[in-house]
């Protein structure tokens, strides 16, 4: 066999690199594509054809699934017009109703049906897929929420770092966020926000000191519209949509929330966001 000169053993080690490098410029640009973030699937011009043919190919689908998206949300946002038309007339002939506790009732149907509308669209859109993604403060958006509630008497407290900056939809976020305080906080009377972070990813935990789900129940109350207890669920308002949105939210940025009950007494919604690598 040819023994290799120095330099072709150099050329070999850094065609090795540079194709290491391309890999994982591509794992790179499929994991931000996964996570709802803007990928970027730019590679060496002097990388192996097929590296460069799948890079093209992962662009031309991000940019496929871009435009389904972006067309989807402009037609949900013609039904959501198209669906309140008819009910902004219901409300207009349920004033005409002489019977005043009917037409309580009449109008108490008609504000479900127009939450449930708004929610299912919220839902079918994706929230977290509408804008771009952008740099903000976590730990500012959560302080805020907390603060919000609490200024209106929920007993809430936050636990956490001052200051979190990440990569997000911050709107997105502070919408799913808000569906898991507002549920503790309407099942668990009193509640508690705890933000932390490791190498790898950020945690928000919302706990509290309600009744807890049965353990039979935990991956069943995500599905849409499904709720525990037709009572409870009218008592506080909901619609049986919000653990679903909020996780719908979390998992198109790449992260999930899941359900867990607390020792003792109450339960703790997790939200974890995945950190760049």
């Amino acid at each position: 066999f040819k023994q290799k000169t120095a330099y072709e053993i150099r050329l070999s080690l850094v065609g090795s690199e540079m194709c290491i490098r391309d890999r994982e410029m591509l794992a790179l640009g499929v994991a931000r594509t996964g996570a709802g973030l803007t990928p970027s699937f730019a590679i060496a011009a002097v990388a192996p054809r097929e590296v460069g043919t799948i890079a093209h190919a992962l662009e031309q689908m991000h940019t496929r699934l871009r435009a389904f998206v972006d067309d989807r949300t402009r037609m949900l946002a013609a039904i959501s017009h198209d669906l309140r038309t008819p009910l902004t007339r219901l409300r207009l002939r349920a004033e005409a109703i002489p019977d005043p506790e009917e037409r309580a009732k009449a109008f108490t149907d008609i504000d479900e049906m127009e939450r449930m509308i708004t929610e299912t669209l919220a839902f079918a859109r994706a929230d977290a897929l509408e804008t771009k993604p952008e740099r903000f403060d976590l730990a500012a958006l959560v302080q805020t929420l907390v603060d919000d509630r609490s200024d209106l008497g929920a007993a809430l407290r936050y636990e956490g770092p001052a200051s979190l900056v990440i990569e997000g939809r911050p709107g997105a976020l502070k919408r799913a966020l808000a569906n898991l305080v507002d549920n503790a906080l309407a099942y668990g009377v009193r509640a508690e926000v705890r933000l932390g972070r490791d190498m790898h990813s950020v945690t928000v935990v919302v706990s509290d000191e309600g009744p807890g789900i049965p353990e039979s129940e935990l991956a069943k109350v995500f599905a849409p519209f499904y709720r525990l207890e037709a009572s409870r669920s009218r008592r506080t308002g909901g619609t049986g949509l919000g653990l679903a949105v909020a996780r719908d939210i979390a998992r198109a940025h790449g992260g999930d929330v899941v359900l867990a009950n607390r020792a003792g007494k109450g339960l703790a919604a997790t939200l974890t966001l995945p950190l760049p690598s």
